[in-house]
């Protein structure tokens, strides 16, 4: 044990050993870059599913030139089965969702950066949270696991939906298991954070003092604590349903295969509604992180105060507590009373309100502002492009008769990704061009960075854009060959374009994984803060010491004072310098 004397707490000696340090270590440091590590592997992972699926999408019918020898099972030859596409729709948005986009934005950066804003020592529970990554761990390797299988992984898209989750092959079961082990790694965390933000802030360090970016993560936290229940209780008894004999989500009389399943009838609409109350709170949990780093960025480069910064927390406290009145959205085709659809499509454009004000004050903030045009900038102006193009035509889709016309069409999936992927995308690039230098004690590669944000823009929207003019259209998604609609056959060179795009945004990551890697070991050397930032994480060394700081920071106000006046210097103050 030792005794800092600066700031009169008692310590724990710094783990010694690589075994120790980096592996099974309870520093909230190590643990966000094991999350940022393994979730930038399953990203990787997910995006190149898309690319299988988009191939045979935009060139159906033919073998993928590098796939002839090494085809895998259900591609004989390099070319695609029906079953096989399935398999990689599902997997794709199940990595991306579950195992890529939240653990990055708040098992990574979350666990990182939140006990560095608010000037903790770590996390307040930190054995909890190495359990919560190696648990999260355990997770992917069990859905990793399911491709081995004879039948496969699952093939019923990311949603499930029953009756066809509760029959299809063994992998389904996989997938199931994976989620329920998944869920419990982030409520762990959840609680984690919840009591972080709560007991743990620095002396001053009041709940309006804090950056957004901790709200955001701390609001998300308190989302996955109430929605995540929903969905465990759903897989349970849809797990039971697989294993157990059960009829939760099995209709009476279901026909498999030609035999008739005898069973005391369950309700398939019961996993729909216990599922998207989830789902939909899972929309702003993937969200609302990133709409905290962009706040903090876009503060920082535009060197002014946010703008609206109360407003932005209760639009924040709005959008949370509206996410649960709105699942029914994605219902509006099931039978609905049509009373209760209007609820929901009303419910549905209210929450358009509180994103509205974070819109505008977003733009407010860059009114006028001395903006400095870095790579995390670059990422906040693209980040509020896709969240404003993905939010207009979520109105389209809370209108019940524009829903039941693009129902299940490729509108919906562009709409979906300019919100899941676009937004969060950006996010994630954001914050990890913004906070690289405090991680790794090294400066990212300007150019560089502005080139692969600029081209990952581009061909986003190329790929993701048309989907709109597809689904207007009336044609599907979810279907292996569009060659049995004919009607659909001259939307081939759309697809073909979708296609050649989606490439051409895998092959423009390259760029990042090159200055990622090529910065972290021979990168400038990073000053303690080189964006002159005045939130607490940039008042410590780069990269942080064991226990943050030494002593503790004592915060005198705001996180967002910039264009200081009486400042004759510099345009900022620290939270911890009084003015």
């Amino acid at each position: 044990m030792i005794t800092d004397s600066h700031s009169a707490v008692t310590h724990h000696q710094p783990p010694q050993g690589f075994i120790r340090k980096w592996i099974f270590s309870t520093d909230h440091k190590i643990i966000g870059l094991q999350y940022l590590f393994t979730s930038l592997a399953f990203l990787v992972l997910g995006g190149s599913l898309m690319l299988l699926f988009r191939w045979q999408l935009g060139f159906p019918g033919k073998p993928l030139p590098f796939m002839g020898r090494i085809a895998p099972q259900g591609m004989p030859g390099g070319v695609m089965l029906p079953d096989y596409y399935h398999m990689l729709f599902t997997m794709h948005g199940t990595i991306m969702i579950f195992f890529a986009v939240i653990p990055l934005l708040v098992g990574a950066i979350g666990n990182y950066v939140v006990p560095l804003m608010i000037g903790a020592e770590d996390m307040a529970f930190p054995r909890l949270n190495m359990m919560s990554y190696w648990i999260y761990l355990i997770s992917g390797l069990v859905m990793l696991s399911s491709f081995g299988l004879a039948g496969g992984a699952a093939k019923t898209g990311w949603f499930a939906y029953a009756p066809l989750s509760a029959v299809d092959s063994t992998g389904q079961t996989y997938w199931i298991i994976s989620i329920l082990i998944l869920g419990a790694s982030s409520i762990i965390g959840s609680i984690n954070f919840i009591t972080t933000v709560l007991n743990l802030r620095a002396p001053g360090m009041s709940m309006f003092r804090m950056p957004l970016t901790v709200w955001g993560v701390f609001i998300t936290a308190i989302l996955l604590l109430l929605a995540l229940p929903s969905l465990t209780v759903a897989l349970a008894c849809l797990l039971m349903d697989r294993v157990a004999g059960t009829s939760f989500f099995l209709p009476a009389g279901l026909i498999i295969g030609g035999n008739t399943l005898e069973r005391n009838g369950g309700q398939p609409l019961l996993w729909q509604h216990l599922f998207w109350f989830f789902g939909h709170p899972e929309v702003y949990i993937v969200i609302m992180p990133a709409m905290g780093i962009i706040s903090d960025i876009m503060s920082t480069f535009c060197r002014r105060p946010i703008f609206g910064y109360r407003m932005m927390v209760y639009s924040l406290l709005g959008i949370a507590t509206l996410s649960f009145v709105v699942w029914g959205h994605h219902m509006f085709v099931s039978g609905m009373n049509p009373t209760l659809g209007t609820a929901f499509m009303m419910s549905t454009m209210v929450i358009a309100v509180p994103s509205a004000i974070k819109t505008f004050n977003w733009l407010g903030t860059m009114w006028r502002g001395n903006i400095r045009f870095k790579p995390p900038m670059w990422c906040a102006v693209g980040f509020i492009s896709m969240f404003i193009i993905g939010g207009l035509t979520g109105i389209f889709l809370a209108s019940t008769p524009v829903d039941i016309f693009v129902h299940n069409t490729y509108f919906v999936i562009g709409h979906f990704h300019f919100m899941m992927v676009g937004g969060a995308l950006f996010g994630i690039f954001g914050a990890l061009y913004y906070w690289f230098p405090k991680m790794f004690g090294r400066m990212m590669n300007e150019p560089l960075g502005t080139i692969h944000v600029w081209l990952t823009f581009i061909f986003f929207n190329l790929v993701m854009y048309p989907m709109f003019i597809l689904g207007l259209k009336g044609e599907p998604r979810r279907l292996f060959d569009y060659a049995v609609y004919p009607q659909l056959a001259v939307l081939q060179p759309i697809r073909t374009f979708m296609t050649i795009c989606a490439f051409l945004l895998f092959a423009t990551q390259i760029l990042f994984v090159i200055n990622f890697f090529w910065s972290l070991f021979r990168g400038k050397k990073a000053p303690n803060n080189p964006w002159e930032s005045n939130t607490l994480e940039w008042t410590t060394t780069s990269p942080p010491p064991f226990y943050n700081f030494d002593p503790l920071p004592t915060v005198h106000h705001g996180p967002y004072e910039y264009g200081r006046p009486d400042q004759s210097q510099t345009d900022w103050i620290p939270q911890n310098q009084s003015a």
